[in-house]
């Protein structure tokens, strides 16, 4: 807007980084380390030396705001947070697979610097920008933090992996290993946090320290792993909810935020309780204790199951404290599975090893990726995905069994797998239509024997299934309001339309008995629950006959928001947008048509000054924006 901001620090956060001798930190040998501070809509940068700087290099990141329908993930005990596909992640720039820590035991808050008057609509591009700049910047894996809490109180997942899981982050040199990172968006040195980024930040680190069994108000001691502070192998004395300065020579998280913390920390204890702290195995010659702290007296009990579940052993009492001791020298060899558990409680679980005889051979979890094959080359379930788990070691057959039990198939002929998930693909197109059986069998050189079975239906009369549009807007206006879902059949079926939405059962637009042919089913977006929300959901066409029933998933969307259109003010004239769309605008009196690939910022190009100009646009689904006009002084 004309004005120079501030003068703001090149490296606001310097320490964050991969730890070191890390595989990502080798991969990012040579980069520059630094943080993005978003400045939001800018023409010009200007640097100041301090010292002696003989050159500098800027990387800037376009980020721009995008309407965002936030799809947030729901569980028990979180606060609603968005997924990475919500806020725009770009997965094709990830420059390695996620690593994992045995165990969590602390985390890490952070601030990510930068402004704090960010818009809701800003602080998704805020969390796409600072992606691309740990990536393409600074050469890292994928973004550092493992969470993201913007000033409304918004939950943003961070590194790819699983938030369930303890993902490695690159987010306090030295100590990411263990940890998870918990960035604030905006600066907190003088500034205090909002009440509501606070109340997030207490709700998260509530439900993923009781993940790990870990007291948010509790200590931790941490062998670093190596930063300029606190050399490889110095033992380190944190809080469970540490500022980041803790860590490493930084100012951040902030004054404001770091006075906090205990708070913070203290918020996060008192939410969800009870919970089960810090469950502990110790063994000596045979004899397994079992220990825990409890939040609060209770009665408890732990549980010792064997293979498929059979309960082998259980103590029981009552109070804060959990101490059991079981005595296995009666007990066969193999693996088995502790649980304690403690009223409403989260369980606290884990497998451990009985020495002697080895752990029986099994087949397990057999699963296929479709229920039913279609094998008629149209490339929709005309190969079925099969997968298993061996207990251990052993030369593996996989067959497909016809109704008699005779082998009709054989997918895999006696190969060596380890123990462990393996997986082979079954194509049945030789087969005839009919009701099969995968049958596992897994056998060792000392004759022992096991085995696992599925069903798996076989059946050519439900051909290609098509769902169009891809995005459908049932708002009423006239475009694009019903979804026509397509399919052939190879002969008599009994035919039913699904909609499901992240795998729930939502509409049942069509049942009926239908001849051979090609049949097409129009449905209005109609459901139980009354208009259909945004979001992603699939189409399944389940066609039964007297052989067998298969079912064909296609993906679609829901769109029912109209973009959002703005003329910006200034010359050239720019027109900035809410999503992709067809643009239209009148130019003092003159039609122009512009296609728009992506959100942003588009200029149109325009000799002399545009003094009346008039916009409007329409989304894939047909949406609208309304018209927007902007009259400029001659």
């Amino acid at each position: 807007e004309g004005r120079w901001s501030a003068w703001l620090p090149a490296a606001p956060e310097e320490e964050d980084g991969p730890d070191p001798r890390s595989r990502e930190a080798r991969s990012a040998a040579g980069w520059r380390v630094g943080n993005p501070w978003w400045t939001g809509p800018a023409d010009a940068v200007q640097a100041r030396a301090l010292g002696r700087v003989r050159a500098i290099r800027a990387h800037l990141v376009w980020s721009p705001e995008v309407r965002v329908p936030y799809r947030t993930l729901a569980l028990a005990g979180a606060p609603p947070i968005v997924p990475r596909a919500a806020w725009g992640a770009d997965e094709s720039i990830r420059r390695g697979r996620p690593a994992y820590a045995p165990q969590l035991r602390f985390a890490v808050v952070h601030h990510t610097a930068g402004r704090n008057d960010y818009s809701r609509a800003e602080a998704a591009a805020i969390v796409r920008g600072i992606q691309l700049y740990h990536v393409r910047a600074n050469g890292w894996n994928d973004i550092g933090y493992n969470f993201l809490v913007d000033r409304f109180g918004t939950v943003y997942e961070g590194r790819f992996g699983g938030i369930e899981r303890n993902v490695v982050g690159a987010h306090a040199q030295g100590f990411n290993t263990g940890s998870v990172g918990v960035a604030l968006l905006g600066s907190y040195g003088r500034q205090d946090p909002s009440a509501a980024a606070l109340d997030a930040a207490a709700r998260l680190l509530a439900w993923r320290l009781d993940l790990a069994h870990v007291d948010p108000a509790g200590l931790v001691t941490v062998l670093s792993g190596g930063n300029p502070r606190f050399p490889a192998g110095v033992p380190v004395a944190l809080r469970v909810v540490s500022g980041h300065r803790d860590t490493g020579f930084t100012e951040c998280p902030g004054d404001a935020l770091y006075a906090r913390l205990d708070a913070l920390a203290g918020s996060a204890a008192a939410l969800g309780l009870p919970k089960i702290y810090d469950p502990q195995v110790e063994t000596s010659e045979g004899v397994f204790r079992f220990r825990a702290r409890l939040s609060s007296p209770l009665p408890w009990t732990v549980a010792i199951t064997g293979s498929g579940g059979v309960e082998a052993a259980r103590g029981e009492g009552s109070g804060r404290q959990v101490d059991w001791s079981w005595d296995a020298s009666g007990a066969a060899g193999g693996v088995y599975r502790w649980t304690i558990r403690a009223g409403t409680a989260r369980p606290a679980s884990g497998p451990l090893t009985v020495e002697g005889a080895s752990a029986p051979l099994a087949v397990e979890d057999v699963t296929a990726d479709v229920a039913g094959v279609t094998p008629n080359g149209d490339g929709q379930a005309d190969t079925a995905t099969i997968s298993f788990r061996l207990t251990k070691g052993a030369n593996v057959t996989v067959e497909l069994r016809d109704a008699a039990g005779a082998v009709a198939a054989t997918v895999l002929d006696r190969v060596w797998k380890r123990a462990g998930p393996h997986s082979v693909v079954a194509d049945p197109a030789a087969l005839p239509d009919g009701q099969y059986t995968v049958a596992v069998t897994a056998r060792t050189a000392v004759g022992e024997e096991a085995q696992g079975f599925l069903p798996l239906a076989v059946s050519r009369v439900l051909g290609l299934v098509t769902a169009a549009p891809r995005v459908v807007s049932p708002n009423g206006d006239g475009r694009s309001d019903r979804l026509s879902v397509s399919f052939a059949l190879a002969g008599d079926a009994a035919v039913s339309v699904r909609i499901l939405r992240e795998g729930r059962w939502v509409a049942s637009p069509f049942a009926a008995d239908l001849p051979a042919g090609v049949h097409r089913v129009v449905w209005d977006g109609s459901q139980a629950g009354g208009p259909l929300p945004d979001g992603a959901y699939t189409a399944v066409v389940e066609a039964a006959d007297a052989a067998a029933a298969v079912s064909v998933a296609v993906p679609f969307f829901s769109d029912t928001t109209p973009p959002s259109v703005r003329i910006l003010p200034g010359r050239p004239l720019r027109v900035a947008v809410s999503e992709p769309v067809a643009l239209a605008l009148r130019i003092d009196g003159r039609l122009v048509r512009r296609r728009v690939a992506r959100a942003g910022v588009v200029r149109v190009p325009w000799p002399g000054p545009a003094l009346r100009v008039r916009a409007v646009a329409w989304d894939a689904a047909g949406n609208t924006s309304g018209p927007v006009l902007r009259v400029a002084r001659p």
